[in-house]
């Protein structure tokens, strides 16, 4: 007989504190809980930015505003309920979303970009050259 071994299951306040590491205070609480539709969300890094994609099925690109403000970037949109007729389920959530992060101090906050396309949101964050590694050669 093997021996069963529990791990506990990490509270969900510990994955978000890597994100906080990198982004500073998240707005998934406050005024952010009175929107029913919350874009699900990746945040990755690369050399020379970081990068934002939201999943965003079925808005157009006039359905969404893009801030940078205060150091942080603010999405909002809203998803239109076209819904006619008898339903007898509903699943896809329809209405206003928000979702807000600090920017990291090294995003040149005046280059951020943001594209759509087949349903995704991305929104670029360079970051400032200054911030960039640079390699020095030895003379």
């Amino acid at each position: 007989m093997s021996a069963l071994v529990m791990r506990p299951v990490p509270a969900v306040a510990d994955f978000f504190s890597i994100f906080d590491r990198v982004f500073g205070d998240r707005s998934l609480t406050g005024d952010c809980a009175d929107y029913k539709v919350l874009p699900r969300m990746d945040v990755f890094e690369e050399e020379n930015r970081y990068a934002v994609t939201l999943d965003i099925p079925g808005l157009a690109k006039e359905d969404i505003s893009i801030k940078v403000e205060n150091g942080a970037v603010k999405i909002e949109g809203e998803r239109k309920d076209e819904r006619t007729g008898k339903y007898h389920l509903t699943e896809r959530a329809h209405g206003r979303f928000y979702r807000s992060f600090a920017l990291p101090d090294d995003v040149d906050a005046e280059k951020v970009e943001a594209k759509a396309a087949n349903g995704v949101l991305e929104i670029s964050l360079p970051k400032n050259r200054k911030a960039l590694p640079v390699e020095i050669k030895v003379k």
